[in-house]
């Protein structure tokens, strides 16, 4: 992130209109379909932060690529971000009005990692279990596959970290065996 304080305060000013308008459901739609296309269009990302196109013709786009998608409100918030030179924070903004709108709402952030894809009825059971566990009422669980760890799952939220994986057991059987306590320490 290139500047996380300028996209929280454009977030919490966004966050504040959407309540005060009565469209914060609408504008957190409009903010994780525009985290989604930044995501998957790295062209757009690229657009967004070129110093070469001008701010009319990133405006135009923009307003292409939401058109009919996002709420009026969040057009509007899209062109005073083009309008202020701004348009290149947008990725970021999204991603921080996403995360003060979670804390508004209670919604903890959790990130499951596997060697291979899981199922739904497994990726319920670990949403109840993190719920249980950690009296959280709300959780938005989040999937990814890594074939490094080999098997097990690492498990994060709330700057915590839950390392159930065979990479982890190796590497600590790795560091045992250059530990060897086992045999005497030579000069």
């Amino acid at each position: 992130m290139q500047n996380p304080r300028l996209a929280g305060r454009y977030a919490k000013s966004l966050v504040d209109l959407a309540t005060e308008k009565g469209s914060l459901e609408a504008v957190y739609a409009d903010m994780k379909y525009l985290q989604a296309v930044c995501k998957s269009s790295r062209d757009f990302v690229n657009l967004l932060k070129s110093p070469v196109i001008k701010a009319d013709q990133k405006n135009s786009i923009i307003t292409a690529v939401t058109t009919g998608k996002v709420s009026e409100l969040t057009a509007a918030f899209n062109n005073l971000l083009v309008k202020k030179g701004r348009e290149s924070d947008l990725p970021e903004i999204a991603e921080a009005f996403i995360d003060q709108y979670n804390v508004l709402k209670g919604i903890h952030k959790v990130l499951l990692t596997t060697a291979v894809p899981v199922s739904e009825e497994l990726k319920k059971s670990i949403e109840q279990k993190v719920k249980a566990e950690k009296n959280f009422a709300n959780i938005e669980l989040e999937t990814k596959t890594d074939e490094s760890l080999i098997g097990g799952f690492v498990l994060e939220f709330n700057n915590n970290l839950v390392d159930a994986s065979i990479l982890r057991d190796l590497k600590d059987i790795k560091k045992q065996f250059l530990q060897n306590l086992y045999v005497q320490q030579l000069r």
